[in-house]
């Protein structure tokens, strides 16, 4: 008669634990960082293809000009990261500054910053692509698939 009073008691406090879990849990709200994330991954892209514009302007074809606008980007976000700005944008915009090209140089950076104490040699050099090393592999990786596909389709 005591354990059926103490499973009670037990199925009581889940039953409040439960409820007051669902009071507190935080409310993320999908469609406006959905909306958010498109609108400043699209404003990134359209950043890109003006400095495509501007390095047209200066001389480069429009295939020559990627590779410095690439750069352009990837510098601004390592400024923006040194600067500490980035986690600001980071918060506000998610995947939209996360997922380009950006997202790659803000991981490196901020990797370097943080294990700068460990010295320059084994923090910032042998730890700066602890973030970013999968992210290069597993491009690699899907690069290769997606060539031996494409090799395969065309018919080598």
């Amino acid at each position: 008669m005591g354990s059926s009073k103490a499973k009670q008691r037990q199925q009581l406090q889940r039953k409040d634990y439960q409820r007051l879990s669902a009071q507190k849990r935080l409310k993320i709200p999908v469609a406006r960082n959905t909306m958010v994330a498109f609108v400043v991954g699209g404003l990134v892209s359209v950043l890109g293809q003006v400095l495509i514009f501007l390095y047209m302007r200066l001389g480069f074809s429009a295939e020559q000009a990627a590779s410095p606008m690439v750069a352009t980007l990837i510098v601004i976000a390592s400024v923006l990261t040194g600067l500490g700005v980035w986690d600001y944008i980071g918060q506000f915009a998610g995947a939209g500054v996360g997922v380009p090209v950006t997202g790659f140089a803000n991981s490196i950076v901020s990797s370097a910053i943080e294990f700068k104490r460990e010295g320059y040699i084994l923090g910032v050099g042998g730890r700066m692509f602890q973030l970013a090393g999968p992210v290069i592999v597993y491009g690699v990786v899907t690069a290769l698939v997606v060539g031996i596909l494409h090799g395969l389709v065309r018919g080598l």
